[in-house]
């Protein structure tokens, strides 16, 4: 089966404001990142601030273009094309919800003239048939029929990321990228916009990638799980295995910081701040807040190593046993 989107060793490196008068300084913001993302399939996108995370999501709707590897979407070289047929495939082919509908949203545009967008861009159908598509993508996301003339100031924080998730849908793209779509809405709203998405996606058969800090949410919504750390993809993780399955010790370490009330884990302790991305550490990023490196760690980075099942992979030099719970390596020290 054909990937929707497929990112291979994607490298984006961006221009920071410190540095010398003639150099400034490099930040690698993704580094040798590869992803594949089937039909149909949620895939979940978990790691500390910073770390990538917004950045990968970018490039897989084509809003960032990395400075070597390559994206394809339905199996087509997304920067291999004139931007004029780019713009065509992927606006039509992707939609994405960001992590603010406040600042997503035009104010000045009401909910019909906002849904209708993508239509008019994309001169799908006649005046009619769009002003019909506009409500039926408010009844799919359940929005009442007269904040059709309501402009986002007047609305909720539900009801606007709800237009933001409809608008995203207007083409009936192939793919959705949710980059953190929960985090600014009140922990009442949040369930019924991820209850939303979830249906959405069964009803739709969308492939959905899902940006999240919140990770119980990420493993909750997700068939496979990818955890990063300082622009690098570290494991790739079946989402039901990914609490006491895991390899790599960061995402142990992540998932162990989650409360938990039927069966909680103290926190594994990560020692010193998180790197800086203009001046990564040599070897493995994370060996310096690991409990388990060594010299190796500073030596090389690993590259990906298959573990028992099928679909799971992780870089590390020093993995946490398969069977072992996470409960063990949160007793030891850093």
């Amino acid at each position: 089966m054909t990937a929707v989107v497929e990112v291979r060793d994607a490298h984006v490196v961006h221009r920071a404001r410190t540095g010398g008068l003639f150099r400034r300084d490099r930040v690698y913001a993704l580094t040798g990142a590869g992803l594949s993302v089937a039909p149909g399939e949620t895939v979940g996108v978990v790691g500390e601030s910073g770390c990538g995370k917004s950045t990968l999501a970018k490039v897989l709707v084509g809003i960032e273009r990395p400075v070597s590897g390559t994206v394809a979407f339905r199996g087509r070289d997304l920067w291999a094309m004139s931007a004029a047929e780019r713009r065509t495939l992927v606006g039509a082919g992707t939609g994405m919800v960001f992590q603010d509908p406040s600042t997503a949203l035009n104010r000045r545009l009401t909910v019909r003239r906002i849904l209708r967008d993508p239509l008019d861009v994309h001169r799908r159908g006649t005046r009619a048939e769009r002003e019909d598509r506009v409500r039926e993508l408010m009844a799919l996301v359940g929005l009442p029929r007269p904040l059709a003339d309501a402009l986002p100031g007047q609305l909720s924080g539900g009801q606007r990321q709800r237009v933001a998730i409809a608008r995203a849908l207007a083409l009936d793209p192939d793919l959705v990228v949710a980059d953190e779509p929960t985090s600014a809405l009140d922990v009442s709203v949040r369930a019924q916009i991820l209850n939303l998405l979830l249906d959405l996606k069964e009803r739709l058969g969308l492939a959905l990638v899902f940006v999240s800090h919140d990770i119980q949410t990420v493993r909750r919504m997700s068939d496979r799980v990818i955890t990063m750390y300082l622009g690098r993809i570290v494991e790739e993780t079946p989402a039901g295995r990914v609490t006491d399955a895991a390899r790599h010790p960061y995402t142990r370490a992540l998932f162990s910081a989650t409360p938990g009330l039927l069966d909680p884990v103290d926190p594994i302790p990560l020692g010193g701040p998180v790197p800086s991305a203009t001046r990564p550490p040599s070897g493995c990023p994370f060996r310096t807040r690991c409990w388990k490196a060594d010299e190796v760690c500073a030596a090389s980075m690993p590259d990906f190593s298959a573990a028992s099942r099928p679909g799971h992979r992780y870089r590390c030099h020093h993995p946490v046993q398969e069977d072992q719970p996470t409960r063990d390596p949160a007793r030891q020290e850093p």
